[in-house]
């Protein structure tokens, strides 16, 4: 993407940690990029790697350890104060993983929906929240009569579409979508990536999407960062990581992606990712732009040979 897009949020430096002393761990470890406006930005790695840490810590539920979180140009990690606490609530939405754990099963849709409206519009009248959560239903392609219900009278793609319209009402312009799809069956997953890329462009959203999966990733992202153990090691715009991947982490996360024809796949050859790099010791990895927008982690070295890569 052009550098001339208007950025929305930037992070620079990230470090959450957890535990102390010799149980200290580094969940995410000087993670640093942009997402800018109106984009689908995709952050893709296997389980345990640090993606979803981040996407908790910027919308406040891990604290950051180091490092600093920007939202349209205002500080929003840490302490801050209670308007830009209540600007965060409102315009950066989170959309979970379990569509049936991420429901209170005790509530109708009517209040799991509306239940952000009760923090942040104390003073609406019953019949413009009801209004408002009527909207959300139908912008999600549920019928209005379902906020009387609970959540277990639905199916778990229907579920994620309530977990959808309950970020929708807060009126976001940043979404956190974590691992969306994951739970639901392979035949309705189309259906649920269809409509998040439909409200982002009726409403202007711009998600941060976290996944393992690239193939998904390849379908509704516009960048994706890739990444291991917490630090990003590759960050491109999707086709020129698809078609130039450059770590061989990210190499080896395509490799791992099932082809459609069963005599390609049996022939086809995986990549195996070695953690291990002797030369960092002497000389530290760092995080670099070898193209324009495509950067890669990696020594002097490692970087000169992807340099090299690219110019055959």
């Amino acid at each position: 993407m052009p550098n001339k897009r208007e950025i929305l949020l930037s992070v620079r430096d990230m470090e959450v940690a957890f535990g102390r002393g010799r149980n200290r761990h580094k969940a995410v470890d000087g993670v640093s990029f942009d997402v800018y406006r109106r984009e689908t930005f995709g952050l893709v790695g296997e389980s345990g790697s640090g993606k979803t840490t981040i996407g908790r810590g910027i919308i406040r539920i891990h604290p950051l350890t180091k490092g600093e979180i920007t939202f349209k140009g205002e500080r929003i990690d840490g302490r801050i104060g209670r308007g830009p606490d209540r600007m965060v609530t409102r315009r950066i939405q989170m959309i979970f993983q379990d569509p049936m754990a991420s429901l209170n099963e005790r509530a109708k849709v009517d209040y799991i929906v509306s239940e952000g409206l009760y923090n942040t519009r104390k003073g609406i009248a019953a019949a413009d929240r009801r209004a408002l959560v009527s909207k959300a239903l139908l912008d999600v392609g549920l019928l209005p009569e379902f906020a009387s219900r609970f959540p277990h009278e639905f199916s778990g793609g229907q579920r994620q579409r309530i977990g959808i319209a309950r970020a929708l009402i807060m009126e976001p312009e940043f979404i956190i979508a974590d691992e969306p799809i994951s739970a639901l069956d392979v035949s309705i997953r189309a259906q649920v990536l269809g409509l998040m890329s439909d409200l982002k462009e009726k409403r202007g959203l711009t998600y941060l999407f976290i996944s393992h999966d690239l193939s998904v990733m390849r379908f509704i992202c516009d960048r994706i960062a890739v990444i291991h153990k917490g630090k990003l090691v590759e960050l491109a715009e999707t086709e020129l990581l698809f078609r130039h991947p450059l770590h061989p982490y990210t190499r080896a996360l395509l490799s791992a992606i099932p082809l459609p024809d069963p005599i390609a796949e049996k022939k086809k050859v995986l990549e195996v990712y070695s953690a291990s790099h002797p030369d960092y010791g002497r000389y530290p990895p760092a995080f670099t732009e070898v193209e324009p927008d495509h950067f890669v982690l990696g020594s002097k070295r490692e970087l000169d040979a992807y340099r090299a890569r690219l110019e055959k």
